[in-house]
C-alpha cells in the first residue's frame, strides 16, 4: 500500500512530473519523492534552527554517482526556504567555477541566489528589501518628519554603517557600493543602479563611471570575496532572511585538475571552513558534495592534511549506525525495495493530475513497478544504486504517459525496456557496458 500523497498544486505537480520525464531533479516538491531521508530530518532541522539563530553549520555530503547527492541538496534547500533562509547551489567545475577562485564562486552564488519568493538572481530584491527595512527603522525613531528626505537619507546611511561595521573593517567597498546604489536609485539613475548591483554581484566589465560615483574601483578579487559574502549575510539577515544555505556541488571535480590548481582549491576550502569555525559567517549553512574517492583518495581531501582532519568521519561501521550529526553524511544509495518505493511515490504524484488515475492504478500496480525496477537495474549491470534517474524517466515518459493517453496500452504487453546510449549519463553508460546478458539498443 502506498502512502497517500499530500495535496499539492497543479503547477507544482506538473513541474515535478516534467522534470522526471526529462531525467532531471525537480526544483520543488522533493519531499514527495524523498525515500530514506527521514533519518536526517531531525539533525538537519536542528542545524537550520542554529543558522536561523545566527550560528553556522557545515556538512560534507558523500555518495557515489547516482546516490542522490543533488536530490538531497535540493530537498534540504526546500526545508531551508520554509524557514525563511535564502539558498544558492553552485556547481564546481574546472573551467566555469574553479574552487580556488573564490571571487568566481561568489559570483555564481549570487547568480543562483533564490528565496521562497524570488527566483535567481534574488540579489536586487534582497537589497531593495534591506533598504526598505532600514528606512522603516529610521522612521520609527521619530526624530524627523516622514517627508524629510534629507534626514531620512542621512539616518539610513548611519544605520547602514552600523550594520556593516564588521564588514567594512576588511571590505569597505561593499558598503560604499551599497551607498552608491541607494543614491542612484533616489536620483533615478537606473543605469548606475544596475551597474552597482552587478558590481556587488561580482560581475566584471562594470561601467567605470558608476564605480567612480560610488567611490569603488577595480573588480572583486579572491581576497575580497569572503568579505562580500559576510556583507551579503548581514543584508539577508536584516531584511528577514536569517541565513543562507550554500551548496557547493560536485567538488570531486578537483581530482581532475592540475596539481597546483588542486592544492589551491583544497586550501580555499580549508580557509572557508576555518572562517566558519571562527564565527565570521553567522547565518551560513555550507554543504559540499563529493564522491567517496574525493574524501578518501590521494587526489582529493587527503592531499591536504589539515582539511582531511576537519572532514574525518568514521565509516567503518554498518551504515545504519551513521550519525546524522557527523561532519560527513553518507548516502548509501538505493536498494531494490527503496527503488520500488520511489516508483510508487512518483506514480502517485503523477496520478494526482492524470486524466485516468484509476487506469494507472490498475495497469501500473506495485508488481509492475517491481518488474520495471528489475529491468532497469539489469540494464545497468545490476547496479541499483545508480538506477533511480533512468528508472523514473522510463516510468513517467514510457509507461505512465502512455497508459494515461491510450486506453488500450497495456505496459506488460506493449512495452519492452530499451536503453539507448544517448539517454545515459557517464555513470549509467559505464554500468550499462558491463551488463553482458542484457539486450540493449545501444547504437
Amino acid at each position: 500500500m502506498s502512502t497517500p500523497t499530500p495535496e499539492i498544486s497543479a503547477a507544482r505537480r506538473r513541474d515535478i512530473v516534467d522534470a522526471l520525464r526529462r531525467g532531471t531533479v525537480p526544483q520543488t516538491g522533493l519531499g514527495l519523492l524523498a525515500v530514506g531521508l527521514d533519518r536526517f530530518e531531525t539533525a538537519l532541522d536542528e542545524d537550520l534552527a542554529t543558522v536561523a539563530r545566527g550560528g553556522s553549520a557545515f556538512h560534507a555530503l558523500r555518495g557515489e554517482y547516482g546516490a542522490g547527492k543533488t536530490f538531497f541538496a535540493r530537498w534540504l534547500a526546500e526545508r531551508a526556504k520554509r524557514r525563511g533562509l535564502a539558498v544558492s547551489e553552485v556547481q564546481i567545475s574546472e573551467t566555469e567555477t574553479p574552487l580556488h577562485r573564490l571571487e568566481t564562486v561568489y559570483r555564481r552564488l549570487v547568480e543562483r541566489l533564490t528565496t521562497a519568493t524570488h527566483q535567481p538572481s534574488a540579489l536586487r530584491p534582497v537589497i531593495d528589501s534591506w533598504f526598505y527595512a532600514l528606512e522603516e527603522e529610521a522612521l520609527a525613531d521619530g526624530t524627523f518628519a516622514d517627508d524629510d528626505e534629507a534626514a531620512l537619507a542621512k539616518a539610513v546611511d548611519e544605520l547602514l554603517e552600523r550594520r556593516l561595521a564588521e564588514v567594512a573593517r576588511t571590505t569597505p567597498a561593499f558598503s560604499a557600493a551599497l551607498r552608491g546604489y541607494r543614491r542612484a536609485v533616489a536620483s533615478g539613475d537606473g543605469a548606475a543602479a544596475e551597474a552597482l548591483i552587478a558590481w556587488l554581484a561580482g560581475q566584471r566589465s562594470v561601467a567605470a563611471s558608476a564605480k567612480r560615483a560610488a567611490g569603488v574601483r577595480g573588480d572583486l578579487d579572491h581576497f575580497a570575496a569572503l568579505g562580500f559574502l559576510q556583507g551579503l549575510l548581514t543584508v539577508l539577515r536584516d531584511c528577514g532572511h536569517p541565513g543562507l544555505l550554500l551548496v557547493l556541488d560536485e567538488v570531486e571535480t578537483l581530482q581532475r585538475v592540475r596539481g597546483d590548481v588542486r592544492e589551491k582549491s583544497l586550501n580555499a576550502l580549508r580557509q572557508l571552513l576555518d572562517e566558519i569555525d571562527a564565527g565570521r559567517f553567522p547565518g551560513l549553512f555550507l554543504v559540499i558534495t563529493g564522491t567517496p574517492a574525493f574524501y578518501e583518495g590521494q587526489q582529493g581531501v587527503q592531499r591536504l592534511a589539515p582539511l582531511a582532519q576537519r572532514l574525518a568521519t568514521d565509516f567503518t561501521t554498518d551504515p545504519r549506525f551513521d550519525s546524522p550529526r557527523a561532519v560527513q553524511l553518507r548516502l548509501p544509495g538505493f536498494d531494490a525495495e527503496s527503488l520500488i518505493e520511489l516508483g510508487r511515490r512518483a506514480r502517485d504524484v503523477y496520478a494526482g493530475g492524470a486524466r485516468h488515475p484509476e487506469r494507472l492504478a490498475a495497469r501500473v500496480d506495485d508488481g509492475y513497478l517491481a518488474e520495471l525496477a528489475q529491468a532497469v537495474t539489469g540494464a545497468l549491470g545490476g547496479r541499483v544504486g545508480i538506477a533511480p534517474r533512468l528508472y523514473l524517466r522510463k516510468l513517467v515518459a514510457d509507461v505512465l504517459d502512455r497508459v494515461d493517453e491510450f486506453e488500450d496500452f497495456e505496459p506488460r504487453r506493449h512495452y519492452a525496456l530499451t536503453v539507448r546510449r544517448g539517454e545515459l549519463d557517464e555513470a549509467e553508460l559505464n554500468a550499462a557496458s558491463s551488463a553482458g546478458d542484457v539486450e540493449l539498443e545501444l547504437p
